[in-house]
């Protein structure tokens, strides 16, 4: 990598508060994330959010709002891989998520997210750490 990349996720939150979280098989695994994926040249955030839903989840949303910043310098650390994320937050009513990706993911999970399973991946933990405090961006851990 000679630059960092830009990377979407996309919190999704059913009407009792809880997201969706699924654990990563292959790229970034072992751990628990938000969907998400890589911005496509020419795509808003939003129609990358909208599309990385439904690819992952079958999930349709609509009207994703940008709500936070991340600087995955963790991930850069580990992998050796340096992404900005943009993150995005969309309601949704709750219906049951499809692994449309069995390749990459081993299934979805409505979760509390100030309990979040575990091994955590590093922008899905900053994502959901803005979003519970109510700020666009926190600065990462050294």
């Amino acid at each position: 990598m000679t630059h960092p990349k830009v990377g979407i996720g996309v919190i999704i939150r059913r009407n009792d508060g809880k997201i969706l979280i699924g654990k990563r098989k292959g790229s970034h695994a072992p751990y628990f994330s938000i969907p998400g994926g890589h911005l496509e040249l020419g795509e808003s955030f939003e129609q990358t959010a909208i599309r990385e839903a439904w690819e992952e989840t079958g999930l349709v949303i609509d009207t994703p709002q940008v709500l936070a910043i991340t600087n995955n310098l963790r991930t850069y650390r580990e992998e050796g891989k340096h992404y900005v994320s943009v993150v995005l937050l969309a309601d949704h009513q709750g219906e049951d998520p499809v692994n449309r990706e069995p390749d990459k993911c081993e299934g979805w999970l409505w979760v509390d997210p100030r309990t979040l399973p575990q091994p955590h991946f590093d922008a899905s933990e900053q994502s959901i750490a803005c979003y519970l405090a109510g700020t666009h961006y926190l600065a990462p851990k050294e």
